[in-house]
């Protein structure tokens, strides 16, 4: 057990809540950098406005968390799962994709808020739990695939991948060396040494004017329209992963630092990530949830505060007030975003692995076809050509042509119909 020099309630001083939370920003920023700069790029406009919003909507989510919420310190950011259910909507444009998450969040937060949450979670053995984590790594491979590949235009896409190996296995020899805050960190040293290469080995890449004002974007609200059923369903699904990440999140510091009144707190913090989704999409950006970063930052800094976090969400508002912070960070080569994505990702799969293996997921083949399977065929959906998912009628295009959706749909079935019978001898 950490031996801790402040809990969950108690206020550092001024000096030392700011310096916490400097640090707990280290953490934030790049998850919300790479995501947001991803679907910033979908949606093909200028990308500073984009971010701007969303580290708005971030910042308001991690307060409203802090004192209505769960209340612990948790790290929010941008939700990989929904960027999964919007690179599988895009046909229906964006007005569709964020109706669809304002109504997610909305039920979420009802189910949440009516404490109906528990009889979900049923659903979501450790197996289930198990693919959850590794599919959504494995459906953004293609993603990744395109970032890493992505030279701009004026470097060769042989060249942007060799760059993307070599650094990606720098990273992780350094992920291997480094302990405390400096590991916690490590993402965000990422994308400032790996700039700073990518640069020095293939020249400038475009900056923001100067002199930008400060000012939050023209347009607030993002546009929306009827979502087909097709869209929904897909969205509703991600939202039912989505709950289970918040979950395990606040569990599991709820569970590190002894918290009391849990079920209150889960039923609070899924409430305030549902209203936070509902208000993401009415803006037009990806939704956010609560990262289970916390365990390293807390047992690097022994200060498990919520209000430490406090200046890191003020930080998080500031720079959305100011398009020249924003577009600096935008400016990142796309090669480094990429490898600090699979850098994340690779995570993610690691977290599902361990979780498998302390809940003695897979004890015979048959429970290892309960993993297997979803994986391999959510992994194939989402290299489908695009050629052949224009084939499908657009009603279920976007249930058909998300891996994610595929795969979970798939691990339901063969976990709770399938080979039911097999768990309850």
């Amino acid at each position: 057990m950490v031996k801790l020099t402040y809990g969950i309630d108690d206020r550092p001083k001024p000096t030392a809540q700011l310096i916490f939370g400097l640090q707990w920003l280290a953490v934030s920023v790049p998850a919300i950098l790479i995501i947001g700069k991803v679907v910033a790029d979908l949606y093909g406009g200028p990308a500073i406005p984009y971010l701007q919003k969303l580290f708005l909507i971030t910042a308001l989510v991690l307060l409203a968390q802090l004192y209505l919420g769960h209340r612990l310190p948790l790290v929010v950011g941008p939700a990989t799962v929904l960027l999964i259910g919007i690179l599988a909507s895009l046909d229906a444009g964006f007005g569709a994709i964020n109706s669809s998450l304002l109504l997610g969040g909305l039920i979420l937060a009802g189910v949440a808020a009516a404490g109906l949450f528990k009889h979900l979670e049923r659903l979501f053995t450790p197996r289930v739990i198990t693919v959850v984590l590794i599919l959504i790594a494995f459906t953004l491979a293609p993603v990744i695939l395109d970032l890493i590949t992505d030279g701009g235009g004026m470097v060769p896409p042989s060249h942007t991948f060799l760059f993307a190996i070599a650094f990606a296995l720098i990273l992780f020899i350094a992920n291997g060396y480094l302990k405390g805050i400096w590991k916690s960190t490590l993402a965000l040293w990422a994308i400032v040494i790996g700039s700073l290469a990518y640069v020095a080995i293939f020249g400038a890449v475009p900056m923001p004017l100067e002199g930008t004002p400060l000012a939050l974007p023209n347009e607030i609200l993002g546009p929306l329209a009827m979502p087909d059923v097709g869209v929904l369903a897909a969205f509703l699904i991600c939202f039912l992963a989505l709950a289970i990440n918040d979950l395990g999140s606040i569990r599991s510091v709820g569970g590190l630092l002894s918290a009391d009144d849990m079920g209150k707190r889960v039923d609070r913090g899924i409430t305030v990530t549902g209203l936070g989704n509902a208000l993401a999409g009415l803006t037009g950006v990806i939704g956010p949830v609560n990262f289970s970063l916390s365990p390293g930052i807390i047992a690097a800094t022994r200060c498990a505060s919520r209000f430490a976090l406090v200046p890191a969400g003020v930080i998080l508002a500031l720079m959305a007030m100011s398009p020249l912070a924003i577009g600096y960070l935008s400016s990142i080569p796309g090669p480094v975003i990429g490898v600090v994505l699979a850098f994340v990702m690779v995570a993610q799969i690691s977290a599902g692995l361990m979780l498998g293996q302390e809940n003695s997921a897979v004890r015979t083949f048959d429970e290892g076809l309960i993993i297997g399977v979803p994986l391999l065929l959510g992994t194939i959906v989402s290299f489908l050509p695009e050629s052949v998912a224009s084939e499908f009628p657009a009603t279920v295009r976007p249930l058909i042509t998300n891996g994610f959706v595929v795969g979970i749909v798939a691990v339901l079935m063969l976990e709770h119909l399938v080979y039911r019978q097999k768990h309850s001898d």
